[in-house]
C-alpha cells in the first residue's frame, strides 16, 4: 500500500512537470513563429499567435519599449547625454550604426566594472539608440532553465537583454545561454530519464548585454561569446563635475563651480556617488535657505555626512583602522577583514576595495591586503616599526 502511494504521487509530479515543459515549449513555439513571421516576411509553417500564454511559474525579466524605461530623472538616455567614458561611448556609437546599417542586432556586450561606473545605464542606452526593447534581470534571479526560458519566450528582434552580476549565473543555466547568444535556438528537456527527449526552438536574434564586477569569475566559454567587450574606468574629478552641474541642472538646483569641484573630489570617482551626494547637498542647502548649493555648504554637509576629503566613509576608515590596529598593518586575508568590520565579503571586495586600491590607501599582496604609507597618514597615524615591510609586491 504505502508503495503504491508512492509511485502514483512520483508518477502525479512527473505527469506536472512534464506539462510544465509542454507549457514552455508551446510559449517558445508560439514566440518562433512570431518573431520567424517578423523577420523573415512570413517564411515559416508555425502557425503564428496571437498572444503568448501567461504562465505563473515562469519567471519574467521586466521589459520596456526604449522610450518607455523607468528611471530615475538623472539617467542619460543617449550616448550624447552621457559623460565621461569616451573611448566607450567612441567604440559604442561606431558598432551601434554599423548594425543599425545593416539591419542586424549588435553583437553581444560584455560591461566591466565596480559598482556606479554605468554599465546598466550603458545597457539601456544601447537599447535606446538601437531602437529595440530592453529586458532587465540579475542572474541571482534566474535560479532554474526554466526562468531563462520564460524570459526568453518573450524577446522580440533586436531586444537588448540586459543580465547584472553575470558572474552569479549558475552552470546549468550558463550552458543553456551559450546556444541561445550563438544559434539564437534554445534545447529544451522534456521528461525524464529513458524518456526524456529535446526539443530544439528558435528564438529571436537578440543582444545579449552582461554586466559584471568580476571578470575573472566569468567563464571563458561565455566570455568569448561576447562580441563586444569594454571595460568603465573610475571618472576624474572634472568629469565628475560635468555630471554634477548637468544633473543640478535637471534637479533645478543651482551649484557654484568650486563646490562642483569640491563634490567631484569627495564621489570616489563614481557618478552614482556624485549625484548621491548632491542630492543631500541639495537638502542641506534648501535646508539653510540658500539658493545655491556653495562650497560651505557641500563642506559642511560632507562633515555631517562622516565624508572626508578623499570621500572616504565610515566603513572605510573602519577598514583601515582595522587592519593597523588589529592586524599590525598586515597582510590579512579578505573573508578575516569582513568579518572584524561585520561587513559582507562581497561588498568588501565590490564596493570598498578598489577605491581604497585607487587611492593607494591599501595594496593587495599574495598574502593579503596591507596598509600602506599614505593610508597612516591620512588617517593621523603612526604605524608600528615593521608594519610596512614588505609592501613593495603588489598581488
Amino acid at each position: 500500500m504505502f508503495n503504491k502511494s508512492v509511485t502514483s504521487k512520483s508518477s502525479y509530479q512527473k505527469k506536472n512537470n512534464e506539462e510544465d515543459d509542454m507549457n514552455i515549449v508551446s510559449q517558445l513555439a508560439s514566440q518562433a513563429a512570431f518573431s520567424m513571421d517578423n523577420e523573415y516576411g512570413g517564411r515559416t509553417k508555425i502557425v503564428r499567435a496571437e498572444s503568448l500564454p501567461t504562465d505563473s511559474h515562469i519567471v519574467r525579466a521586466d521589459v520596456f519599449s526604449a522610450e518607455d524605461v523607468p528611471d530615475n530623472s538623472l539617467r542619460p538616455k543617449l550616448l550624447d547625454d552621457f559623460l565621461g567614458q569616451s573611448e566607450i561611448k567612441k567604440n559604442l556609437k561606431v558598432f551601434i550604426d554599423a548594425a543599425k546599417q545593416r539591419n542586424e542586432p549588435l553583437d553581444h556586450l560584455f560591461l566591466i566594472g565596480p559598482p556606479g561606473l554605468g554599465k546598466t545605464t550603458l545597457a539601456q542606452i544601447t537599447a535606446n539608440e538601437l531602437g529595440a526593447d530592453f529586458k532587465v534581470t540579475s542572474a541571482p534571479a534566474l535560479d532554474k532553465p526554466k526562468d531563462l526560458a520564460g524570459i526568453l519566450s518573450t524577446i522580440t528582434p533586436g531586444t537588448v537583454f540586459f543580465i547584472d552580476e553575470i558572474h552569479r549565473l549558475k552552470p546549468a543555466i550558463e550552458e543553456m545561454l551559450y546556444i541561445a547568444m550563438e544559434d539564437f535556438e534554445l534545447d529544451w528537456v522534456i521528461g525524464q530519464g529513458a524518456a526524456a527527449r529535446t526539443v530544439r526552438i528558435p528564438i529571436p536574434h537578440f543582444t545579449l548585454a552582461g554586466a559584471t564586477t568580476k571578470a575573472g569569475m566569468v567563464s571563458k566559454p561565455l566570455q568569448t561569446r561576447f562580441g563586444i567587450v569594454q571595460r568603465l574606468r573610475f571618472y576624474d574629478d572634472n568629469e565628475l563635475a560635468d555630471i554634477i552641474r548637468r544633473s543640478a541642472g535637471i534637479l533645478g538646483t543651482a551649484i557654484d563651480d568650486d563646490a562642483a569641484m569640491l563634490l567631484a573630489g569627495c564621489s570616489r570617482g563614481t557618478p552614482r556617488v556624485t549625484n548621491r551626494l548632491l542630492r543631500r547637498m541639495r537638502d542641506y542647502a534648501q535646508h539653510a535657505g540658500s539658493p545655491v548649493v556653495t562650497s560651505e555648504i557641500v563642506r559642511e554637509g560632507l562633515e555631517k555626512l562622516g565624508i572626508d576629503n578623499l570621500g572616504l566613509e565610515n566603513y572605510d576608515r573602519e577598514i583601515l583602522l582595522s587592519i593597523m590596529n588589529n592586524f599590525g598593518g598586515g597582510p590579512v586575508g579578505a573573508e578575516t577583514l569582513a568579518i572584524s568590520i561585520g561587513e559582507s565579503q562581497d561588498t568588501l571586495e565590490d564596493y570598498y576595495e578598489p577605491y581604497l586600491i585607487q587611492c593607494g590607501l591599501i595594496q593587495r599582496t599574495p598574502r593579503g591586503r596591507i596598509v600602506t604609507q599614505k593610508a597612516y597618514e591620512h588617517l593621523g597615524m603612526t604605524p608600528a616599526s615593521d608594519s610596512l615591510k614588505g609592501q613593495g609586491s603588489l598581488f
